[in-house]
């Protein structure tokens, strides 16, 4: 096994982190300079400080007893204190530098009208609830999906244009061509409503005291969902595989560990296996980041109460500010995976350490 250059690897790991946040700021400013067209972001920010400052006073006996004149007098002297604190009175320019230090610090502001479980109105707390559990439906079904699909892939390469490979090509096509929320669709017609094997859709049949009791639940109604994505996926991870290994198995290196007379399955594993796995390995992460920002549909098919769901519901009311708070995620998600791929990247190819650095 080679060795690793540890500096020369941390110096590479550090500009690709330095890049990284740099693209993270670049796109969080430009959505705030793109939202904000207009003055759409500062008249939702002042419309949540009237609403909370009236919310507030509604809730002191000793102001509700105030002549309506000084009500009202100090209703606007606290929304023009808030204002200020705000820097909603500055200049765009240095309020789209606060936009874009809350933005980044994850200090998303209230939701207009949709609340967490526990009542709470910071977008923080309400996308923080979905996140685990689209991580946990899309996470795991696109590594199963991947792990499936490569071992169906190389049986492929294996015994190309044979019986097998052929059938999995077509069902590859038609899987890949198909979205993962029709299948969804037709899944709950048979196994659920048809068969009665699955649960129509949600979370939990019913609230559980018990930890265990409640863990079971939930994995029971994540089945139908994974198996949905799972069978809608490893289609294209297969054919993928298949034609990467093919490509591989006529370079040079592998017909001379051949002509050696190698065994097989070393050939597989050692000489073709791992020039594959960058490629593999680089499709497993988009495809991760690409599956929580494309789950809208297919989560609110099984009323899966993750990101795409959450997505769903914001722009059914115009929560402007969950909307933005979720893309802001959306785009911490992906920079953060794509640091780990760079990182895994760099661990399976040297040639990505020396270019990068």
């Amino acid at each position: 096994m080679r060795k690793i250059n540890i500096p020369g690897y941390l110096r590479f790991l550090a500009k690709r982190a330095i890049f990284l946040l740099l693209t993270l700021m670049i796109a969080t400013y430009l959505t705030i300079i793109i939202a904000n067209f207009g003055g759409y972001i500062d008249e939702i920010l002042k419309s949540q400080i009237e609403w909370e400052v009236s919310w507030e006073l509604s809730r002191d006996p000793a102001f509700r007893k105030l002549p309506e004149e000084e009500q009202e007098r100090i209703r606007l002297r606290m929304i023009e204190d808030r204002i200020k604190a705000r820097g909603l009175d500055k200049p765009f320019i240095l309020r789209s530098i606060i936009y874009l230090r809350d933005a980044l610090t994850l200090s998303l502001g209230r939701a207009m009208y949709l609340r967490s479980a526990g009542g709470s109105s910071r977008v923080a707390d309400i996308i923080l609830e979905r996140l685990p559990w689209s991580v946990l439906l899309f996470t795991t079904g696109t590594i199963l999906s991947a792990l499936v699909g490569i071992y169906v892939g190389l049986y492929m390469a294996k015994r190309a244009l044979g019986v097998f490979d052929r059938s999995m090509m077509v069902t590859a096509i038609l899987t890949s061509s198909i979205p993962a929320w029709f299948f969804g669709i037709i899944f709950l017609l048979v196994f659920s409503i048809q068969l009665g094997i699955f649960p129509p859709g949600g979370l939990v049949s019913r609230p559980h005291t018990e930890l265990f009791a409640y863990i079971i639940d939930v994995l029971y109604h994540l089945a139908l969902p994974l198996i949905t994505w799972v069978f809608a996926s490893f289609g294209g991870w297969a054919y993928v595989t298949r034609n990467i290994v093919i490509q591989i198995m006529r370079e040079d290196f592998v017909m001379a560990a051949r002509a050696k007379g190698l065994p097989e399955r070393r050939i597989l594993y050692k000489y073709v296996l791992r020039p594959a796995a960058p490629p593999i390995v680089t499709m497993l992460a988009l495809a991760i980041i690409a599956s929580w920002t494309g789950a809208i549909i297919t989560e609110t098919v099984f009323s899966w109460p993750g990101l795409g769901t959450l997505y769903w519901e914001a722009i059914g009311v115009m929560d402007a500010p969950v909307i933005i708070g979720l893309t802001v995620i959306y785009a911490y998600l992906y920079v953060i995976t794509i640091f780990i791929l760079d990182l895994v990247y760099a661990l399976l190819d040297p040639r990505v350490r020396t270019l990068g650095g």
